[in-house]
């Protein structure tokens, strides 16, 4: 059976590193020109010198997203259930070693979050917890995709890595989408950076993806947190994931996300700074490589930069969100995972799309297709 951490272990770091640097004016323009890309073009696509080609690479990421997508926008909003963890990470606030206040959800709060949600609209709810098996293991996370399944056209989840089968058993309750970020390739920083846990895992975790594939998920998201290493590295070997997924797995969709670092209680400073310039780079050279991944922008990035976004290649977007257990209306002001950006309500977002040309998807737009 396939698994990525073969075709992972046949590169270096540094190599990779040196390869992205040393790309040239002429290998960012023939990977312009190139009808279908490569990795090795998607290298001269994130490296130092496409930055003066960035004005080309928005207009054909423009023009590449509206021929597979149109003038559309995916909306969700993500449902905190838990900040229950038993890992330790440096840079979030649910780490185990942060003094807070530890809330799950039980029936009745779900319950009042899910009406919340649906009066702002969504119909594609993601779902969020910590690690800790004792309290929200595979049993509450089973029981809660069957109370909220029914109210959602789309269910997808952010929790910890799961086994195989797992993921066999979650589905038929109503899962649709699993998001599993490697937060960063780079195997020593990984382990700094999580210490302890299950989560201290890189391999395991390394491995979500195939188990997902395996088990015949429908959608796969994937990335890395942006600022722990150098982003242009990570995204490599981002993109050799997501062309190793689709080559294995080609039923699946798969999608990818730009999460930055953001402030919490206790915060973590970027290892590696991005500048705005640099992620609008990133997502266009995102889009020019793979023109049929789903390339989603959450709260954490601001208002004006979300509302330049939506024409660089961005087809999903989060909405509205809290970031805390029963943000919505159980606990509006207890602790956030991290600290949101674009506040703005779904209803802004919306007027803000349509301002734009754009219209508002509240559901997965490959399965609406696939019960005409």
């Amino acid at each position: 059976m396939p698994n990525f951490k073969d075709l992972f272990e046949e590169y270096s770091w540094s190599a990779t590193k040196a390869s992205i640097y040393e790309k040239t004016a002429g290998d960012v323009e023939r990977a312009l020109s190139n009808p279908e890309r490569s990795l090795e073009d998607f290298k001269a696509l994130i490296s130092p010198a496409a930055l003066p080609y960035l004005e080309q690479m928005a207009q054909l990421s423009h023009e590449l997203t509206l021929q597979r997508f149109g003038h559309t926008m995916q909306l969700f909003a993500p449902m905190y259930l838990s900040n229950e963890c038993q890992n330790i990470c440096t840079y979030c606030g649910f780490s185990l070693d942060n003094k807070i206040k530890r809330k799950t959800l039980n029936d009745i709060e779900i319950a009042r979050e899910v009406q919340a949600i649906k009066a702002m609209g969504f119909e594609h709810i993601l779902l969020v917890t910590g690690e800790a098996n004792q309290t929200v293991g595979v049993d509450y996370i089973a029981h809660a995709i069957k109370r909220i399944r029914p109210h959602f056209a789309n269910v997808s989840m952010e929790v910890q890595p799961l086994d195989q089968e797992d993921y066999e058993h979650l589905i038929p309750a109503g899962l649709h989408s699993v998001l599993v970020y490697q937060e960063t390739y780079h195997e020593a920083d990984y382990k700094k950076h999580h210490p302890k846990g299950k989560k201290s895992n890189f391999h395991y975790r390394l491995d979500t993806p195939d188990r997902l594939g395996k088990a015949g998920i429908h959608k796969i998201g994937l990335g890395t947190l942006i600022g722990l290493e150098d982003w242009r590295v990570d995204s490599f070997f981002t993109a050799l994931h997501l062309a190793y997924l689709e080559h294995n797995y080609w039923q699946t969709k798969y999608s990818i996300s730009f999460p930055r670092l953001r402030p919490f209680s206790g915060g973590l400073e970027p290892k590696v700074a991005m500048s705005d310039k640099e992620l609008v780079q990133l997502i266009c050279a995102y889009r020019l490589f793979n023109q049929e991944v789903e390339l989603s922008l959450s709260t954490r990035e601001t208002n004006t930069f979300r509302n330049h976004a939506i024409k660089l290649g961005i087809t999903s977007m989060s909405a509205g969100s809290k970031t805390n257990p029963g943000g919505y209306t159980v606990e509006p002001q207890s602790l956030e995972q991290f600290e949101i950006s674009d506040k703005r309500s779904s209803d802004d977002i919306k007027q803000m799309l349509n301002e734009s040309g754009y219209e508002a998807v509240w559901k997965d737009w490959d399965l609406a297709l696939e019960c005409q």
